[in-house]
């Protein structure tokens, strides 16, 4: 399909559990150049739940029941459990639409060779739902280092840590290692790819990884990755589901000053709570928790950059019709998962 017409882009919502209900459903809506014509879901509470928050969509049960509506549709928006995504997504391919993937993108990098060369030759459009580019936190900190406030950058710390000991509810509890699951897959999709955005390509990567969780089955619960890139600048990464302190959200030092950063990007609690993008407080980093910059004794709060989910969509609109680079280029979020693939290989 590749190019679409100045229309809404008709699109399908495949999932309504956290990705789809809280993530790409309100973006979409919230955004003209798209119209939110099909959501999937199996689940009769979250189907009741769509049909009373988006009553112009059409519910269906089943993918089988979306992919016999593809003639009418632009985009197919995939929100389900990583195990799933390949089948799903090839189907899609097949039928000539656009996808949007969300991460983890697929549980090997094989897979995502393989749907991305499918994608190339059936002239359709691959992007992945890597959000987190669009954080308030890691766009102030884009924006500190690019000012070279720090100077050179000697070490990067990064973690997204929280104290859920009863597990997340969802898929995340018992998918295996083998299918995508594990917080590596998860969360490590993030920030592995925040970090080669930030520092460039890994050259080598060590990493731990455990299960703490009431699921003496799963995957991991928590990692750590230490990535050295190729611009030498070492970054550590912690991903922990069972944090009953977390550490900072961000901790960074350079030859001339330090940046630390506290608490999470308020954008999925907003959304969850029905906050709609357009409001003038979303995506709004609080003063009490901006970032510190400087050296003990002598730090400066840096006024955080507006968090920017919806970013992620316009720049999918103009990529659609012709007008831009995809927001995510799937090769990217290819390569965190082959170094995910090497850290759990040796872990």
């Amino acid at each position: 399909m590749g190019a679409v017409a100045a229309a809404p882009i008709r699109t399908a919502v495949v999932g309504f559990g956290i990705s789809g209900k809280v993530f790409h459903a309100p973006l979409i809506a919230a955004n003209p150049d798209f119209s939110l014509d099909v959501i999937v879901t199996a689940q009769a509470e979250r189907a009741a739940e769509a049909a009373r928050l988006y009553p112009q969509a059409r519910v269906v049960g089943t993918p089988e029941e979306l992919f016999a509506l593809a003639a009418d549709l632009d985009l197919v928006i995939l929100g389900t459990p990583p195990h799933t995504h390949y089948g799903l997504a090839a189907t899609a391919i097949a039928h000539g639409l656009n996808l949007v993937v969300d991460k983890p993108f697929v549980p090997t990098s094989a897979l995502g060779e393989e749907l991305i060369s499918r994608a190339s030759d059936g002239g359709v459009q691959l992007t992945v739902f890597q959000n987190r580019r669009w954080d308030a936190d890691f766009l102030t900190l884009q924006k500190v280092l690019a000012s070279g406030g720090v100077g050179e950058v000697t070490s990067f710390e990064s973690r997204f840590e929280w104290w859920r000991p009863e597990g997340f509810g969802n898929w995340r509890d018992t998918v295996s290692l083998a299918e995508g699951g594990g917080i590596l897959h998860d969360l490590g999709a993030h920030l592995i790819d925040q970090a080669i955005q930030l520092f460039g390509p890994v050259d080598t990567s060590y990493g731990e990884t455990a299960n703490r969780g009431p699921h003496p089955d799963a995957a991991d619960t928590e990692a750590f990755v230490s990535l050295l890139h190729a611009s030498g600048v070492r970054t550590r990464l912690w991903m922990n589901g069972m944090a009953a302190q977390a550490g900072p959200r961000f901790h960074v030092l350079g030859n001339r000053a330090g940046y630390t950063k506290w608490g999470l990007d308020g954008q999925e609690p907003a959304l969850a709570a029905g906050m709609p993008p357009s409001d003038p407080a979303f995506g709004v980093d609080p003063q009490e928790r901006w970032g510190l910059l400087g050296v003990d004794g002598a730090t400066t709060p840096v006024p955080a950059e507006r968090g920017a989910y919806p970013e992620f969509y316009v720049q999918l609109a103009a990529a659609l019709r012709g007008n831009g680079a995809l927001p995510v280029d799937p090769a990217e979020p290819l390569e965190v998962l082959k170094v995910i693939e090497g850290i759990h290989a040796l872990a």
